[in-house]
């Protein structure tokens, strides 16, 4: 079931809280505590959070990097365990509103991608906070929930683009924009897959480029793998694939670290994948799960996804981000995302495995 679908079934079953706007006195509430700005907020979480002694966090983030995040958080802050549950972001959303069903709040912060949050957002399960380290960030980083507060501020980013390999792709074959795509060196060498970045990027080239130049794609005669982004980049690696758009540069890096012949170029927009931690409107460890938010957006949290090759909203690395889901409601973001897949799946003309 689509999570725009799902997200009508629950709705009434919820109650959602007001956050205060900050205030200047000390906070008296948990929503209080959400919006308080001041000097000592984390040292006012973090003492509630340990009489707390715990944050439930559930996470998307893949690999070893939530667990080096767990490991930092509990470290800078003993006496405040961390419980996660990963799995993928419409898993996480099933999960919650089950729990939400059975009357049973267990979840704290959810870390994950835009989807996922807009989800929580539509449905209004997330608690409005504020952040001293919101200033840091871009405004479309953040999601605004009122007047110097937000659903979430964005942790980490991933950009899709494109990936090569260098042993198979001559340097002036290589894509620098999408008009580059059309190089004649590159006819029958080119995939997508249809794990989400393929039907992304051709979005980013309907918006920047029009209909009419991405069917022109049609001629380069590219193969369309039933695979998701993380093994289109093994087979671009592997040289089984020689070039695809869709590559995020995350993959990509983590590939070249460990010896692959594998590049990244970003084109004319890049679709930004953006992960923010949220904090759930009825979380059990309030506290805790304000405190775990702040941590992911300060230095501390920063440097544990940077050492995991994410990008970081904060910096500029030369090319034109596109949040695909900003200003989007679920369902909204479904019908363009079937509009991009319905657009791929012309311009592909041979199958790959």
């Amino acid at each position: 079931m689509m999570l725009a679908n799902l997200a009508v079934a629950v709705a009434a079953l919820l109650v959602f809280p007001i956050a205060a706007s900050a205030q200047a006195k000390k906070p008296a509430s948990v929503a209080e505590m959400a919006a308080y700005t001041g000097a000592d907020r984390e040292q006012l979480l973090l003492a509630g959070a340990k009489s707390e002694g715990k944050v439930t966090w559930y996470t998307s983030l893949g690999g070893g990097s939530y667990k080096a995040m767990i490991q930092a958080f509990e470290t800078k802050y003993p006496g405040v365990k961390v419980e996660v549950y990963r799995a993928g972001g419409s898993e996480l959303v099933t999960r919650i509103m089950e729990e939400t069903k059975a009357r049973r709040a267990i979840v704290d912060a959810v870390e994950s991608t835009g989807e996922t949050l807009m989800a929580l957002r539509d449905l209004r399960m997330l608690m409005p906070f504020a952040s001293l380290y919101v200033r840091r960030y871009p405004e479309d980083a953040w999601e605004r929930a009122g007047k110097d507060l937000f659903y979430w501020i964005t942790a980490r980013e991933s950009y899709v683009g494109f990936g090569y390999n260098k042993s198979k792709i001559p340097a002036g074959a290589v894509a620098k924009n999408f008009d580059g795509l059309l190089n004649p060196e590159l006819k029958g060498r080119l995939a997508l897959g249809t794990g989400g970045s393929g039907a992304e990027i051709v979005g980013a080239m309907l918006k920047v480029k029009g209909e009419a130049w991405v069917r022109k794609l049609k001629a380069q005669e590219i193969r369309l793998f039933s695979l998701a982004a993380p093994a289109i980049r093994d087979l671009v690696s592997s040289g089984e694939i020689d070039a695809a758009p869709s590559v995020f540069q995350t993959h990509a890096l983590e590939a070249a670290e460990k010896g692959a012949p594998l590049g990244w170029e970003p084109l004319d927009i890049v679709p930004t994948h953006s992960g923010a931690a949220v904090v759930l409107a009825k979380a059990p460890h309030p506290y805790g799960a304000l405190l775990f938010a702040d941590f992911l957006l300060g230095p501390d949290g920063q440097a544990v996804f940077e050492r995991f090759k994410y990008g970081s909203a904060t910096k500029d690395y030369g090319f034109k981000r596109w949040y695909t889901e900003n200003g989007l409601t679920v369902e909204q973001y479904e019908r363009e995302v079937g509009k991009w897949e319905k657009l791929m799946h012309s311009i592909v003309v041979r199958k790959g495995g």
